[in-house]
């Protein structure tokens, strides 16, 4: 069975957050280990410099690092990351599980993204869209997206 851990910066607060990310990861629970880790976003005023940006996304880097699981394939979503359909989406979890990588690692950034050392760091980039999105929205997105990629290995009629 695929280990899945997301490593997200920033906490749901919201009840429709909460809610769906529950409802998601009790579906993924039939299909995957599943482990969500949210970790504190760094506090900034309302008009950072580019310096408290940066030290901020660095201190934040570094929480992130410590919780990779060693030997999972990581993806670090980022708009200019790669850009998968579903289909592809779910061969790329079957591939990992196929190559012997039991472990995936998602990493989601807070509001102000994921720092460029983290995103080097990672064994690959990906984008949800080249919209932007708020990250606790990209969780539930990422979410969807798992359960949606399990469905589509098990040919069931969720992804149409």
């Amino acid at each position: 069975m695929l280990n899945i851990k997301i490593v997200c910066v920033g906490k749901l607060k919201e009840k429709f957050w909460i809610g769906a990310a529950a409802e998601y990861a009790k579906r993924l629970g039939a299909h995957c280990r599943l482990e969500v880790e949210e970790l504190p976003e760094s506090r900034l005023p309302a008009s950072p410099s580019p310096a408290e940006i940066a030290a901020a996304l660095k201190k934040e880097g570094e929480s992130i690092a410590l919780r990779i699981p060693p030997g999972s394939l990581t993806a670090a979503l980022c708009v200019e990351g790669k850009e998968l359909d579903s289909v592809r989406f779910s061969e790329l979890l079957e591939a990992c599980a196929l190559r012997g990588k039991s472990r995936v690692c998602f990493l989601i950034g807070g509001s102000e993204g994921l720092s460029e050392e983290v995103k080097e760091q990672a064994d690959l980039r990906l984008s949800m869209s080249q919209m932007t999105f708020p990250h606790h929205l990209a969780r539930i997105m990422l979410l969807e997206q798992l359960y949606r990629a399990f469905q589509i290995r098990e040919g069931t009629r969720y992804h149409k």
